[in-house]
């Protein structure tokens, strides 16, 4: 795959994961976050750092299951690897909010963590099928 298919697929990416993203932020788990968090949720999104974060944590989701499931030709590896990929970043990110803030809710961060094993495979998987029609063009 050329680096222009590599870039494509990137941005496909980035374009499908943003807006499942907010979908469970905004809409779906928007009250469930706002239960737990409320007294530390900002009023506004900083969106320079959220751009930070999708753009990082996308390129993350391609080199450690995307592109690894495309030489394989392996939507099971792809799955497999995004799953293990979204329960290691989200853990990591809820246990340290659960060791360094007070009363980080322990049902938050089980929640969270299945939101970022399942978004990072659905988003995974997804690119995966695109990036298998831009290896036969």
């Amino acid at each position: 795959m050329t680096f222009l298919k590599h870039l494509r697929l990137y941005l496909i990416a980035l374009a499908v994961a943003f807006p499942l993203d907010m979908l469970w932020l905004g809409v779906v788990a928007k009250d469930f976050y706002r239960s737990h968090l409320d007294h530390l949720l900002a009023e506004e999104v900083y969106w320079p750092a959220a751009a930070v974060f999708y753009a990082t944590y996308i390129a993350g989701l391609q080199i450690f299951a995307v592109l690894p499931g495309l030489r394989a030709a392996s939507l099971s590896k792809t799955v497999l690897n995004a799953t293990g990929f979204g329960l290691f970043t989200y853990m990591t990110y809820d246990l340290t909010n659960m060791a360094t803030l007070p009363d980080w809710p322990v049902t938050l961060a089980a929640v969270d963590i299945a939101w970022g094993m399942t978004f990072s495979a659905c988003v995974a998987a997804l690119v995966y099928v695109i990036g298998r029609r831009l290896q036969r063009t």
